[in-house]
Parts: C-alpha cells; structure tokens; sequence
C-alpha cells in the first residue's frame, strides 16, 4: 500500500499520520459548488497543519435550479443517496481516520450528514457558502424572484425585457441560493445538529472568510480524531430538537423535514412527522429571511448569524444548550460567543417574534392519511376549501398555470410526483412561483405527492403520504373534488365518504414506469415514503 501510493507522491512520513478524507462535490454544471477546488485545498493545508495527512475526494451533485420543472428534476432527491453512498464507500475502502466534507448545494448537505453517521469516524462538515444576492428594481433579488418574474411574464405584468434584465442580475457570483431556501436551512441545521461548527455556514462563498473556516475546518478534524469526537457522541434526541428548532424560528424550507427524518434514520434516533408540528408550535419566527421576509443569507451573517439565532433561542429556553457539537464545546457555549451588530432588524427578539409560531404544520385527514407538509411562514390565509384541478405531472400543471387555466379558489392537486411515483419526488416550484407570479398566491392553493423549493411561497401542502403510486388517497381524487386544507386544525381532507375512496381506490390501477432500468427504477424499487424521510429500504 505504500509502495503504491508513494507513486503519486505520498512519503513515509504522509503516510506514517493520520489520514483524513476531505470530500467535496465540485461540478461545472452550478455556482452552489463552484469553489469547493479552492475550500478543499484549503482544508486540506489545515489538515496538514495540525499534523494530518489529507486525501481528497469527490462526488457528485445535481443542481435543482438548472433542473427545475424538467424530467432532470427526478434525479436531485435520488443524489442524496447516490452521493452519501460514494463518500461512504471512499472513506470505508480506504479506512481513512477522519473525515471533512464540504457541501453546498441542497442534497450534499443532508448526504454528507448520512454518510459521517453511517461511518461514525471524526469530522466536520463545511458548507461552502451562500451566493451574494442581485440588485434589480432597487431592491435585492435571488434566482427564487426569476422563477416568481417567469409566471408575471407569462401573466403579461412583467415583459420580456424586464424578465431578461432581472435574469441577469439575480446571481451575481458563486455560491448557493441566497434565502433561507433548502441549502441555506440545511447548512444552520447542520450547526444546531452539531455536526458543522455554529457560526461557520455565515460567511458567503466568494468572502475570504471561507477559506479561514476551510482551513479551520481541517484542524478541527484532527482535534476530533485525538479525541475520538465521533458523530455518535454528538447525534442525540435533544440534537435533533434543536435542529428542528433552528428550522422553525427561520422559517426554514420544508425540505429540512425530509432530510431530517432520513439522517434521524441513519443515527437510530426515533424522530416523527408529529414532532415536527409540536416543536415549530412554540417555537416563534424570528429571522426575517426570504422567502417569506425581506432579507438574505447575507444579510443574516452581517446581522450576527446562526450565533445570534442560537443565542436568541437559548436566553429564552428554546435551545437544548448542554448538547456537544463538533468543535468540542456545548452548544450553549457557542452560542454566547455572538456578535450582534448594532441596529440590525434581520433577527428580533423572541418576545416580539414575526409569528408566534415556527414555519411548519404537519396536516391529516382522509387525503394525506401518514401525514403532508406545510410551510406556514407569511400565510395570511390559513385554511381553503375549493374544487380539485387534477394533474397526474408537474409538466401538466404548469402548462395549466401559464395558459391562466387556473382560476381563485381553485386546489391544485399534482400528483405521481412522490418519491417512488416520479421516481424522485420533484420539487415544484416553478408552479408554485408561476401562481405568485400571475398574483394567484393568496387565492390558489396547491396540494402534491411531491415536495417543494425552500423558495416556495403561499398555501401548498407537500409530502402527502401514502402518495398516488402506491395507492394513496390522492391517487383517487377526480376532477372537481371538494377540497380543504386547514392550518388551525392540521387537516387535509376531500369532501368524499372513506367508502367512496375505497370504492374508486378498487377501481385504481398503478401506472407503468418509464424507467425499466438503471438508476432511477432501482431507487424505485427500494425508496420508502416521504413520511419517514425517502430513504431506501435496505432489508426486505
């Protein structure tokens, strides 16, 4: 083994310290990953440093914006557990002693904490950063304002040419969507979980800060392997609260719930749909984050960060603060160590919250028996009850939307979108932001077996389970079906007696799959419901 690796440069020396993998998920496809060359070199100088050898090593990564609303969306939950597996088995085969990932967009981020639990050897996990927000109109925009200008220009309230101006100034660099969309929630929950250093996700990708927390971030590796600070030793019951907790009082993306349950999953941890809606029930929003407040990623980390959040929900007894975190240190110690910048108004105090309540509510009833998701923050209209519009794809639905075939008060239901349905569970919100965008986000509201963006706003319930391709009751819905979605109660039900759907469900017939073969009809084949996190099945 040494004879082989001193061919590529490897001295006995190297090879005599421990070896600590360094992974990213660098592609050419996206700006979320875009700097995760630069990060690993520096984490790997960290690594090196500390008295480490480093080996790197690198998966894959799907861009959910440069797939949204197309088939290639199918693919981005299926890389969760594609890249999970690849970190895994890289780190497995070559026994490494630690291990630092570096994430960035959304499925690397909750694959990386899979794939440390699964391993259980010392590490931390880094995100690369968020992208800096654009400037269109005298206001600040993220690529989440094209996908709402995309349905305005379809509606004739935005033109052409405004729709190319904003185009080109929504994304001004690299780095992950800029609010507290999917990447951006999943890196603070990764903090609160304890895996990645509280504080470290804040500073944006292009700022020179990232690479001190890269470099950093090899250190800390080795700290971890000298005093076997192991995933295990972090990952409790209380950390996951914590997590969910961080999730709802920033309004966080619904997605947090799916990755959340799947890397509850791989820790042993019991974690449920019902502990979701009990924890964001008392616990108050208090970052006014896009998409449902008025600023960014950015503009949180100058406000004081994921420190200040911490520190926020501690003083007020909302924070389990003697939980470990990857550094070393208690939650709670960490959180004292913030630094709240004068006048900022991105996060305010508990006691006078932006809602009393977090960003999320689990709704039942005789639509979504296992349970759906629904994200709460800026609704202003809790309950609906309107005729289903029934689409069995999202490609169906949109065309719908854009066609301005969708009317006030309808419910639009699209389904064959779950996680076994698609295969993959698309997110849609290029019909959600298409609603918002031809001013039907008050008035419409949407109900799926798939899920969401982080960036989706209004009243859309995602998840719903059992979904349509294993004989939900969603699979049973029909054109014009009384429909009502309730916050207040937590239901979700169509105006139909249980022996009616029983009766159409007999008469129900599972589509065939277009995939036969490869990837996507073996995770097909093996994925569970979206109620205990999409993860696949691993024994009969």
């Amino acid at each position: 083994m040494r004879a082989h690796l001193r061919s590529i440069g490897y001295s006995p020396a190297d090879l005599a310290k421990p070896i600590v993998g360094v992974a990213h998920s660098w592609i050419g496809t996206m700006p979320c990953n875009y700097n995760h060359r630069e990060l690993a070199e520096a984490v790997q100088r960290g690594v090196r440093e500390a008295g480490g050898t480093p080996m790197e090593l690198n998966t894959i990564a799907i861009s959910d914006v440069a797939t949204m609303g197309s088939e290639g969306m199918k693919t981005s939950l299926v890389s969760r557990e594609v890249i999970a597996d690849s970190i895994e088995l890289v780190a497995l085969g070559h026994m490494f002693d630690a291990l630092v990932t570096i994430v960035g967009c959304d499925k690397t981020i909750p694959a990386a904490a899979m794939a440390h639990v699964r391993l259980n050897i010392p590490g931390a996990i880094i995100y690369s950063g968020s992208i800096m927000p654009g400037r269109w109109a005298d206001r600040q925009v993220t690529v989440a304002s094209v996908f709402e200008a995309v349905g305005a220009n379809a509606a004739g309230r935005l033109s052409d040419d405004g729709l190319r101006s904003l185009e080109e100034r929504a994304c001004p660099g690299a780095g992950a969507c800029g609010g507290q969309y999917t990447a951006n929630t999943m890196a603070m929950v990764l903090e609160f979980l304890g895996l990645s250093p509280l504080g470290s996700a804040g500073p944006p990708a292009l700022d020179s800060r990232r690479t001190d927390v890269a470099v950093a971030a090899g250190g800390l590796a080795m700290r971890a392997f000298r005093e076997d600070l192991r995933p295990d030793r972090i990952l409790t019951r209380k950390a996951f609260v914590n997590a969910i907790t961080a999730s709802a009082a920033t309004a966080g993306s619904t997605n947090a719930v799916l990755h959340l349950l799947a890397i509850a999953r791989e820790a042993g941890i019991p974690l449920e749909l019902a502990d979701f809606d009990e924890i964001s029930a008392r616990t108050p929003v208090i970052a006014d984050l896009m998409p449902h407040g008025r600023y960014t990623a950015v503009d949180l980390d100058r406000a004081g960060g994921s420190r200040l959040i911490a520190r926020r929900l501690a003083d007020a007894g909302l924070l389990h603060t003697e939980q470990l975190t990857v550094t070393g240190r208690s939650m709670g110690q960490e959180a004292e160590c913030a630094v709240e910048r004068d006048g900022q108004d991105v996060v305010v105090p508990v006691d006078r919250p932006l809602e009393q309540h977090g960003g999320l509510a689990i709704l039942r009833g005789n639509l979504a028996p296992d349970g759906c998701v629904v994200k709460t923050a800026g609704l202003r209209q809790l309950s609906h009850t309107g005729p289903a519009r029934v689409f069995e794809s999202e490609e169906a639905a949109m065309a719908a939307v854009q066609s301005g075939a969708i009317n006030e008060g309808d419910v639009v239901v699209i389904r064959y979108e779950g996680p076994r349905g698609g295969p993959g569970m698309r997110e849609m919100l290029g019909v959600t932001a298409a609603l918002v965008g031809r001013d039907l986000g008050r008035t419409v509201a949407l109900v799926t077996d798939g899920r969401f963006s982080g960036a989706t706003r209004g009243l859309m319930a995602g998840h719903v389970s059992p979904e349509a391709a294993v004989g939900g009751p969603i699979a049973a819905l029909a054109e014009g079906d009384i429909v009502t979605l309730d916050v207040p109660t937590r239901t979700v039900r169509v105006r139909l007696t249980d022996e009616q759907l029983r009766e159409r469900l007999r008469a129900w017939r599972a589509p065939e799959s277009a995939y036969r073969a490869g990837v996507m009809a073996k995770y097909r084949a093996l994925v569970e419901s979206a109620s205990d996190g999409a993860v696949l099945r691993v024994s009969p």
